[in-house]
């Protein structure tokens, strides 16, 4: 049995709606669009407020402390509270306690991410042996980049003929990420295309 949630009414015609509604800013800022843009910024807060209730307030908090008698994580969730304290003038500044936790703990568990996940890769899939076209472009790009970012002594002579091979590598990077990037929007305007011209219209069989 077909529910409301099933029916075509919310399966086809709604998401076309609010696929050209988002599309019509193409032409210009027009209202349909802020009603897309504002349901779209109202139904991922609601989601993401609801889930983090569920999976880190509720399993994560109140679950462990009913279960299992583990009353420590009242120290969190005092922490948490207090972080809307900053919609009281009041009691604003008690947000600063909180927010060092946030910023310290995350602070140094980034930097080990980083470090480990990023950084010494990095550096190990740099050192390469020079026996190939390949590696030599890999080294050279890396140093001359290195070399770029080198602010202590003004890029004259041979240290600004380095610095300037470097920026046609961070410029080709910077081509392959854009155009990385144009790839996957244009791939998310095929699949909303398909939707609206084979699925919804049913132009195209």
């Amino acid at each position: 049995m077909d529910t409301f949630w099933t029916q075509p009414f919310v399966y086809y015609f709604l998401p076309a709606f609010f696929t050209l509604a988002v599309y019509s800013f193409l032409f210009k800022d027009n209202p349909w669009f802020k009603l897309a843009e504002h349901i779209f910024a109202g139904l991922s807060a609601g989601y993401y407020a609801g889930l983090i209730f569920h999976s880190v307030i509720k399993q994560q908090m109140f679950v462990p402390m009913v279960s299992s008698g583990r009353y420590d994580l009242v120290i969190p969730g005092v922490l948490g509270f207090l972080l809307f304290m900053r919609f009281f003038p009041k009691g604003r500044w008690l947000t600063r306690i909180p927010l060092a936790f946030v910023i310290g703990t995350t602070a140094g568990i980034m930097f080990l991410q980083q470090l480990h996940g990023l950084v010494l890769p990095q550096i190990k899939s740099t050192l390469l042996p020079l026996n190939d076209f390949g590696n030599i472009v890999i080294v050279v790009g890396v140093l001359t980049t290195l070399v770029y970012f080198y602010f202590s002594k003004p890029h004259t002579g041979v240290l600004g003929g380095v610095a300037k091979v470097g920026i046609w590598f961070i410029m080709i990077a910077f081509g392959a990420h854009f155009g990385y990037t144009v790839m996957a929007r244009v791939s998310l305007l095929i699949g909303r295309m398909q939707f609206i011209f084979v699925d919804w219209l049913r132009l195209v069989s």
